[in-house]
């Protein structure tokens, strides 16, 4: 199939300075592209070739098949360009500048010149302006007159009315706050499903594992590597933007870009509730104002936060999830069947015992203990390596586990599991069930529990939530993971070092009607419903 965008060998200088160097890429309809690099990687320059305002010094650019003359007919050929600035016109108003050059009305001199219907211009502004969370702005407010946040979200919503093939958006978060960017996420997911391509670029590699497709990874103006999202980690992409290939280099860059995104959204969210608050103060008092005060100084020191950084403890499960597996498969191929073969021998002999009461007493006592040795060794082999979860999944395997430690322990445990859950890699499979194995045995331990309820469900397309709530004892306010694992709760500790291995994140919090609440989010590969109703894994 054709890509709806290929561009082939593009080179761009300003002066003697090269931008970019023999790029080429190609984005098919329907998919999200990402572009990730450094600060002058040549991502922007990229947007400004396409949008038409810039003119490579040599190179092709196709369309749909079609070779293309520079500079680049954007609008024509249903290219939309969102620029890291946007440019708009401070003398028009909001909806003037939405529609401008797609004007609605009646033509007047000719077809090409239309005279502006300003009632309709207003009402789609207005809806436009509700979709992306604007409805307080007005459409004849004047663009002069709003925030930055303002202004890119209306050069979104320009580059919206014309429902263009393909939609590039140049680093558009980073004059957004937390809310707009979750919206602009959400606005990309909706615009893959409605066929339109994306080349969406950033430096926030969150944000392109959670929509894109592809990622094309650029340095100093040149295409460095393509790799598949589900394919790839954030660890190689980190490596591949500094070209570390060391570990003990990568290792504290991967971790600062952690912190640093952690804590940005952190305070971007606290800056969204303090913006929330001021609106609605202008009736309050005294308490209220300080209490706005006080978020703003939470805000300034989070905001110095950024620069320390913590290293975390990493410790790698792979061997020991293979030593239970053999051994697992020794107790149950060898140990087991000895036992089933001797209880056979045993059967055969009580026939010839019958003559002697206690002779076939014991015999039937014997066999009695060895059935139930075989139970327990067949009890020890599911929790070394569940047999289910090979065959039929994590889901089964988390219904019969939960099932049967119900009936061990007494525990009533109610299970929420997503019906479209699907199969997942071996690794997170097994990762996943083992955290809610160790959940329950620390809930058996130490919450004094009457009932349990496990949700496992899917947040985003690449991201799965495990949640497991008590109704005991909870936890003691202000204990890290060290001071926990010192009180004996050696299963948090696992449990936090399997979810920092897959690069997920762990909460743990007391419920308000008592019991603790631990919650797990856990990235991986897309899963997509295929048509007839079946789970599939885009690979």
């Amino acid at each position: 199939m054709e890509p709806l965008l290929r561009i082939i060998n593009v080179s761009k200088s300003f002066g003697t300075l090269p931008a970019v160097q023999q790029v080429s890429f190609h984005v098919n309809a329907g998919e999200a592209l990402g572009l990730a690099g450094q600060s002058g990687a040549g991502k922007s320059v990229i947007a400004t070739l396409l949008a038409g305002l810039t003119i490579p010094d040599q190179g092709d650019i196709y369309v749909a098949g079609r070779r293309q003359r520079w500079p680049l007919p954007a609008r024509a050929l249903g290219i939309e360009v969102v620029l890291q600035k946007p440019d708009l016109s401070d003398s028009f108003d909001v909806g003037s500048n939405i529609f401008l050059g797609n004007e609605i009305g009646w033509p007047a001199l000719g077809a090409w010149l239309r005279m502006p219907n300003r009632r309709r211009i207003d009402q789609e502004a207005a809806a436009i302006l509700t979709q992306l969370d604007l409805e307080e702005i007005s459409p004849r407010e004047k663009v002069a007159n709003l925030s930055s946040e303002q202004r890119q979200l209306v050069a979104i919503a320009r580059a919206m009315t014309s429902r263009p093939r393909l939609m590039v958006v140049d680093e558009p978060t980073a004059l957004l706050g937390y809310s707009a960017q979750q919206k602009i996420l959400t606005l990309i997911r909706d615009w893959q499903r409605q066929g339109t391509a994306v080349l969406f670029a950033s430096d926030n590699l969150d944000h392109l594992f959670a929509v894109t497709d592809r990622i094309i990874v650029l340095r100093q103006g040149r295409v460095v590597t393509e790799r598949r999202t589900d394919a790839t980690s954030r660890e190689e992409i980190v490596s591949l933007l500094v070209n570390a290939a060391d570990r003990r280099q990568l290792t504290p860059i991967i971790w600062a870009l952690d912190s640093y995104y952690h804590a940005r959204e952190q305070a971007e969210q606290l800056r969204d509730q303090e913006q929330h608050l001021q609106r609605d103060l202008a009736a309050q008092g005294t308490l209220n104002r300080q209490l706005v005060d006080r978020l703003a100084e939470q805000v300034a020191a989070l905001d110095q936060a950024n620069a320390s950084l913590q290293d975390a403890q990493r410790r790698l499960l792979t061997e020991r999830e293979e030593e239970r597996k053999h051994l697992s498969r020794e107790l149950h191929d060898q140990v087991i069947q000895d036992l089933l073969s001797i209880n056979y021998q045993l059967e055969g002999m009580s026939s010839w015992a019958e003559a002697s009461n206690t002779v076939s007493d014991e015999l039937s006592d014997v066999r009695t203990s060895i059935r139930a040795l075989v139970d327990e060794l067949r009890h020890i082999c599911g929790n070394l390596r569940p047999p289910t979860i090979d065959s039929l999944g994590l889901g089964a395997a988390i219904q019969s586990f939960t099932r049967d430690w119900s009936e061990r322990t007494g525990v009533d445990v109610t299970l929420d599991m997503d019906p479209g859950l699907g199969r997942l890699p071996e690794a997170i499979e097994l990762s996943i069930f083992r955290i809610m194995q160790e959940g329950l045995s620390n809930v058996r331990k130490h919450a004094h529990a009457s009932a349990v309820q496990i949700q496992l469900r899917h947040t985003t397309p690449r991201t799965l939530m495990l949640s497991i709530a008590d109704n005991g004892l909870g936890i003691a306010t202000g204990n890290d993971l060290a001071t926990l694992a010192s009180q004996g709760h050696f299963g948090l500790l696992g449990i936090s070092e399997r979810v920092a291995l897959l690069g997920g994140r762990l909460s743990l919090q007391n419920q308000t009607g008592g019991g603790l609440c631990l919650q797990v989010e856990i990235p991986h590969p897309k899963v997509e419903t295929a048509s007839n109703g079946e789970e599939m894994m885009r690979g």
